[in-house]
């Protein structure tokens, strides 16, 4: 999550409307790139104006090799790509561009007809079909929508970065139910409570939490002194608690204050409080209560005035009931508990969470990058994020690390997440398209609208598993049966029975 508070004057994340620096809008303005890949000339020389006409930046290579070359040094967002060429096969190149430029849309095309090569195109992830020669309309149609979609994505990731600002309170982040309950519950109880607990799962952002309480309260201007329960040696507790007089023990060579001294008139924060060693516990405890600590070594106490803000990721209720945790303690602490949600419970938070994490990514790092893939996207909202936003954040910040594109994909992510998460899902194969084909040739369109049917057949009419498992996006589908006239007749999923 984001250090810093931030609002954005005459913005609205109820009605959508949201200004756009000038940094987004140079950003929304750039002209996206096509990689035109024939040995004809004349091909590429037609592809090249009509794109250009169609709002594309144009690369045109007359080979395979040329092509790799040029991806490598920019990376395209389009790729139309011929079937046949002198020194590599169309599906050969298709593949080195869904390895070496994942986000890389590809356009196929052929002057002839294979059902085979067509089918591994569709597994591939090909995005759509040309015969040559071309119907222009249609070509100008298909590198339009292609560009108002690039465009489009640009935009959304752009403005969730806005919006995203909008949605930070206090350093923390979110538009869920969940979040915004818990942001209003700050804010009432600020003012008021001395002693707060926050419970939470590792990487919720109880830090932020407390960060919060403190800068919503009346201390803000006060010192905010944190101390990681867990981090310091159980010998040195009590010293670093409540401070110590010379010669108390072997080392103390000068007197030291704690922590409670160093937050007098403001607040201390207690990380995982459930880690203070038993014998020290009765010592807070009584600081608690009457608002006085004494020194190692020392017979004077000392009053103090600290708002103290503990916070832990265990169940105290169980700790007290083994033994490990004082009851007293736990009930004097427990006065304010306030539990944040875990990430799998505000997933509609990811969107905004990722692009903020990213907005930050790219400015440190100097990268072009404009977003996720489809793809991507899916499995950021369907991973488990055990670790939660902290985990979030660090599977995008070594994600943009890979990602050599304009957008992470799926292969960054997999990457990002590591042997401990485990990789990214790999993608389903589609079942091989049957097709009753004699002599003649058949036209690719045939072959996709076939193969969409047998898709949707084998996931039970689901769309959004046919999509999956075509490597497209829901909305490329519905176009799709659209253009093949497959609203009415492609399988729908059966409606659920009820029980009499």
């Amino acid at each position: 999550m984001l250090e810093i508070c931030t609002a954005v004057a005459g913005s609205c994340p109820h009605c959508g409307f949201v200004p756009v620096d000038a940094a987004v809008t140079k950003q929304l303005s750039a002209r996206p790139l096509l990689l035109v890949v024939d040995d004809e000339e004349p091909v590429l020389r037609v592809v090249e104006r009509l794109a250009a006409r169609t709002g594309f930046d144009v690369i045109a290579c007359g080979s395979g090799s040329e092509a790799m070359q040029a991806l490598i040094r920019k990376p395209a967002d389009l790729a139309m790509v011929d079937l046949r060429m002198p020194d590599v096969n169309g599906l050969d190149l298709l593949r080195q561009i869904r390895s070496t430029a994942p986000s890389c849309e590809v356009i196929l095309m052929t002057a002839y007809a294979a059902v085979d090569s067509a089918v591994e195109a569709i597994k591939l992830g090909a995005r759509e079909y040309l015969t040559k020669p071309f119907d222009f309309e249609r070509l100008k149609q298909v590198l339009t929508d292609i560009r108002v979609e690039l465009e489009r994505r640009a935009q959304v990731v752009a403005l969730e970065s806005e919006v995203a600002k909008q949605l930070e309170f206090c350093g923390m982040m979110g538009r869920s139910p969940v979040m915004q309950e818990l942001f209003s519950l700050i804010q009432r109880l600020a003012p008021h409570a001395k002693v707060i607990l926050i419970s939470g799962e590792t990487g919720t952002g109880k830090e932020l939490a407390a960060r919060a309480f403190h800068q919503a309260g009346p201390r803000r201007t006060r010192p905010f002194v944190t101390i990681n329960c867990s981090a310091v040696v159980d010998t040195l507790f009590e010293s670093e608690l409540f401070g110590h007089v010379r010669g108390a023990f072997t080392g103390a060579v000068e007197a030291k204050a704690g922590v409670f001294e160093a937050a007098q008139d403001g607040t201390l924060f207690l990380d995982e409080v459930g880690e203070l060693p038993i014998t020290v516990q009765a010592k807070l405890l009584r600081a608690l209560e009457y608002g006085e600590v004494q020194r190692v070594g020392s017979l004077q106490p000392k009053k103090v005035d600290v708002s103290v803000i503990a916070a832990t990721n265990r169940d105290l209720r169980a700790e007290v009931a083994a033994g490990r945790f004082r009851g007293d303690l736990f009930y004097r602490l427990n006065v304010v508990e306030v539990p944040l949600p875990p990430l799998r419970d505000r997933r509609e938070d990811i969107p905004y969470l990722t692009a903020a994490f990213m907005r930050d990514c790219v400015q440190r790092m100097h990268k072009s990058l404009n977003g996720l893939t489809p793809s991507a996207e899916r499995l950021l909202f369907n991973a488990r994020w055990d670790g939660n936003v902290r985990e979030l954040k660090n599977v995008i910040e070594r994600a943009c690390m890979l990602a050599d594109g304009t957008t992470v994909s799926e292969r960054e992510l997999a990457g990002a997440f590591g042997p401990e998460i485990g990789a990214a899902p790999a993608r389903q194969r589609a079942p091989a398209a049957r097709a009753v084909v004699n002599d003649s040739p058949v036209p690719l369109e045939a072959i996709e609208r076939h193969h969409i049917l047998e898709v949707l057949r084998q996931v039970n009419g689901n769309r959004m598993a046919a999509a999956k498992v075509l490597g497209i996006s829901r909305r490329a589908l519905y176009r799709r049966l659209e253009r093949h006239n497959l609203t009415d007749e492609a399988p729908r999923p059966a409606a659920s029975r009820r029980s009499p």
